[in-house]
């Protein structure tokens, strides 16, 4: 008979980095189109990073947030999802898309918690990996698969793809930028907090 394997259990940090991408995520993509961009592409690549542990039931637990976000914001408008220029047959692409995201993140985690020119390099090569392949399923398959495209080129696609790429990197990294300078500033008052007990 096989042995079970024991369901990890969540620490407190990692608790409140959950709660605090939920929050994160459902703020700014129900702001999608307003001052503050949307943060569920850098919600997804930290998730992977410090949620690896639980990527089973937490990517799908964010998956579905941004899912019910969208059917909230979609429906408010008066319309029907399905009846949104954005919604077609390529919607579920996010799902791989957003997937490959949190996979970079996976990945920046299994290197090691470093610090350093090295680190920074390794985080930022993951994190332009993954950006690039997310955009270019989801950005790909609304391209190709939606009928909200009409004279569908690959120099248009081309086009629309590399058009959209740095905006969506740039909000990614900003985000994932911030989060990292959070996460430095703990880390540090941790330290400073046991140093002071010893």
């Amino acid at each position: 008979m096989p042995a079970m394997t024991a369901t990890p259990r969540m620490r407190r940090s990692e608790l409140s980095v959950l709660m605090a991408l939920i929050a994160f995520m459902a703020v700014t993509r129900l702001n999608h189109f307003d001052a503050l961009p949307d943060g569920s592409w850098a919600a997804f690549f930290i998730g992977g990073y410090a949620l690896r542990r639980f990527t089973a039931w937490a990517f799908p637990l964010l998956m579905l947030l941004a899912i019910a976000v969208d059917i909230w914001v979609i429906s408010g408008q008066g319309i029907s999802f399905w009846q949104h220029y954005c919604v077609s047959i390529a919607y579920w692409m996010l799902i791989p898309a957003y997937f490959c995201l949190w996979a970079g993140g996976q990945w920046l985690a299994k290197q090691g918690g470093g610090k350093g020119t090295n680190h920074i390099i390794k985080g930022a090569i993951s994190l332009l990996v993954s950006v690039a392949l997310c955009q270019l399923i989801s950005q790909g398959s609304f391209y190709w698969l939606s009928d909200s495209v009409a004279n569908k080129t690959f120099s248009g696609w081309l086009n629309n793809y590399s058009t959209w790429l740095w905006p969506y990197l740039q909000t990614t990294a900003m985000y994932v930028a911030i989060a990292a300078i959070i996460a430095a500033a703990f880390s540090a008052i941790n330290q400073y907090t046991q140093t002071a007990r010893v």
